[in-house]
């Protein structure tokens, strides 16, 4: 058995390189499992610097340099930064007041719809079963509420934290695409300067994720701005929060928009009933579900992502389940990485006695 661990080691980690991969791997991993809720100012500079390097160098090819293209791009994305919150964040907190606000009635429209439950299968539910179920409801309700409540009194020192987080986060994502050569020249500097295993999985991973945020970013806006003009337009209640939450739902690829599919339905069944215009508002989404899931990913997504469904499926939930919301965000990314260093991972060496004799 030792032998046969032996042999294997040797057959994979007796190239230097390889062996500089695999600590790097693990040393980054590390520190996100540990680190990372520490982190999250560092990590959401890095995805949205991400995000803007795109614009940044295109600003550059039109003959501008480097530090006046980042310092044009920083500013007109913390103007939309700024204009966003100032209009969106009053809407989502009337919405969602509105949407406790109403509760109750919801609560009361299932009541009335499971009560009818017996009449018409007797032998298969019965009335002790709906009051059950409709208590348990009630009272999940009520511990959710008090969840918020009891945020809402204690949220002011919350704010604040955020608040600095937030300065430090937009200071990080100007620096870091002010001075990324700097920072990456920096970085460099502690590596072995013989790292060429690494180099290859870190050129192929910079223009994956670089790809993949920017396009994850691209379908949220447009899935979400799509969704609320259909939904608006058929006069759906809490428009800009469902839309909002069918545009978040495409970080889930597969199970985000089935989840989400639940509450707009439910909202368009209490509002219109078993009518025409819940019909026509649930054809509607499905005709944006289906063009982000056949036209927009497609061309998004085709040179960033080449998985299998099963892949993906298998990241999310490995992944998901270690670090989260970040977790489920980087799922593709991550998944991506490992095949990249599947694919650069170097065969078994080569036979030093065919060497001498060749």
């Amino acid at each position: 058995m030792i032998e046969m661990l032996k042999a294997w080691y040797q057959r994979h980690f007796s190239n230097p390189q390889v062996v500089i991969l695999a600590l790097l791997l693990i040393a980054g991993f590390t520190v996100i499992l540990f680190f990372g809720d520490i982190l999250v100012p560092l990590l959401s500079a890095i995805v949205i610097a991400y995000m803007l390097e795109g614009l940044v160098l295109k600003v550059q090819r039109r003959g501008m340099g480097r530090n006046l293209a980042s310092i044009t791009v920083f500013s007109a994305f913390f103007l939309a930064v700024v204009v966003s919150a100032l209009i969106l964040i009053p809407l989502l907190v009337e919405q969602v007041s509105q949407f406790f606000t109403e509760l109750p009635s919801m609560l009361s429209s299932i009541q009335q719809a499971l009560l009818k439950l017996p009449e018409s299968y007797p032998g298969v539910i019965t009335q002790a079963q709906i009051n059950e179920m409709m208590s348990l409801v009630r009272t999940e309700i009520g511990k959710f509420s008090q969840v918020v409540l009891s945020f809402s009194i204690s949220s002011l020192q919350g704010i604040i934290t955020w608040l600095v987080y937030l300065i430090l986060m937009l200071l990080l994502i100007f620096f870091f695409l002010k001075d990324k050569d700097l920072i990456k020249k920096w970085l460099s500097g502690y590596l072995p300067q013989k790292r060429i295993l690494v180099q290859q999985v870190s050129r192929e991973m910079d223009m994956q994720i670089g790809n993949y945020i920017r396009g994850k970013m691209i379908e949220i806006l447009i899935v979400g701005v799509a969704s609320y003009i259909g939904f608006a337009f058929m006069g759906l209640n809490y428009a800009f929060l469902l839309s909002l939450l069918v545009g978040l739902s495409v970080l889930v690829p597969f199970v985000g928009a089935t989840v989400v599919t639940i509450p707009v339905a439910l909202t368009a069944f209490f509002q219109f009933g078993w009518s025409s215009e819940f019909g026509y508002l649930m054809l509607v989404y499905g005709i944006i579900q289906a063009l982000d899931g056949n036209l927009l990913v497609p061309l998004l997504f085709s040179e960033a992502v080449n998985l299998h469904p099963v892949a993906i499926i298998i990241a999310i939930i490995f992944f998901g389940g270690l670090w989260g919301l970040w977790g489920v965000f980087f799922a593709i990314p991550l998944a991506t990485l490992v095949k990249a260093v599947l694919n650069a991972w170097p065969d078994d060496p080569p036979d030093k006695t065919s060497e001498t004799v060749a």
